[in-house]
C-alpha cells in the first residue's frame, strides 16, 4: 500500500513539474529568430550585436485566457495534492478521495482548454510568411494533460485502507 501511495504522489508531483515548466519556459513557439511563450515574445535582431528584444504578450484576449487557464491548472493541481494529504489523514476507512480526484481532473481540463485555445489561435500572433514550430513547453503542456487526468481517475478510484 505504501508503494502505491508513493507512486501516486510521484505521478502527481511530475504533473506539477510539467505544468510549472510548461507555463514558465519561453518555448511555446520557436523559429530561427523568435522564441515565444505565454508571457513574452522575444525576437533576435538581425545582427549579432543587436541582441534579443522581448515584449510582453498579454495584449490578446485569447492569450490572457490561456495564461489564466494554465495558472488555474497549477492552482488546482497544488490544491489537489494538499487535499490528498489532508484526506489521507482525516478520511474514514473505506472512503474515496473524490475531492482530490475532482480537483486533479479540473487541472487536466484547464490544461486541455488552454493548450487547445493556443493551438487554434497562435496563427493570429505572427506573420504568415514566418515558419514557426511548437516548442517543448507546448508539448509538455499536452503531456501533462493525460497524466493529470489519469492521476485524477486514480484518486477517484482509490480507497483509504488501514
Amino acid at each position: 500500500m505504501l508503494l502505491l501511495l508513493l507512486g501516486i504522489i510521484v505521478l502527481h508531483v511530475s504533473v506539477l513539474v510539467l505544468l510549472f515548466v510548461s507555463t514558465i519556459v519561453n518555448q511555446w513557439l520557436t523559429s530561427s529568430v523568435r522564441l515565444t511563450d505565454l508571457w513574452q515574445n522575444c525576437t533576435q535582431g538581425p545582427g549579432v550585436l543587436e541582441g534579443i528584444h522581448c515584449s510582453t504578450s498579454s495584449t490578446n484576449e485569447w492569450l490572457q485566457s490561456v495564461q489564466a487557464l494554465m495558472i488555474l491548472a497549477i492552482i488546482f493541481s497544488v490544491l489537489s495534492l494538499f487535499l490528498f494529504f489532508c484526506q489521507l489523514f482525516t478520511l474514514t476507512k473505506g472512503g474515496r478521495f473524490y475531492l482530490t480526484g475532482i480537483f486533479q481532473i479540473l487541472a487536466g481540463l484547464c490544461v486541455m482548454s488552454g493548450a487547445a485555445i493556443f493551438t487554434v489561435r497562435y496563427t493570429d500572433w505572427h506573420h504568415p510568411s514566418e515558419k514557426l514550430s511548437f516548442g517543448f513547453a507546448y508539448i509538455l503542456a499536452w503531456v501533462a494533460l493525460p497524466l493529470a487526468l489519469i492521476s485524477g481517475v486514480i484518486y477517484v478510484i482509490l480507497r483509504k485502507r488501514e
